[in-house]
């Protein structure tokens, strides 16, 4: 089954930022394991842009479409075995990113 493994972080309360090498080796071990889909880091939400064409009209927006102090900082897609293990691994995931990590399976 996939995952979807979501890194959180906080504008109040960031992580730290020199998290890159822990992560990267971190990486490196779901590849080798076989745990690995895809991954990818996200840029600020000041990039952000929300497009809705649920109406009439397509409004295009600056931002991100919820105010929150908690956004999305990047995510992994997993392939793993059960939840157990993809728990086990977040763990693992939130230690070497200094970040909440949320999970929730693919459909």
């Amino acid at each position: 089954m996939q995952y979807l493994v979501s890194v959180v972080d906080d504008k109040s309360n960031p992580g730290r930022t020199d998290r890159q090498p822990a992560i990267s080796e971190f990486n490196d071990r779901l590849i080798a394991e076989g745990y690995w889909v895809f991954a990818g880091g996200l840029a600020d939400t000041d990039a952000a842009t929300v497009v809705d064409h649920r109406g009439e009209q397509v409004v295009v927006s600056d931002g991100p479409f919820v105010e929150s102090k908690e956004y999305l900082a990047g995510f992994w897609v997993w392939e793993a075995p059960d939840l157990d293990v993809v728990l086990e691994l977040a763990a693992e995931a939130s230690k070497a990113c200094d970040r909440k990590i949320e999970v929730r399976p693919f459909r």
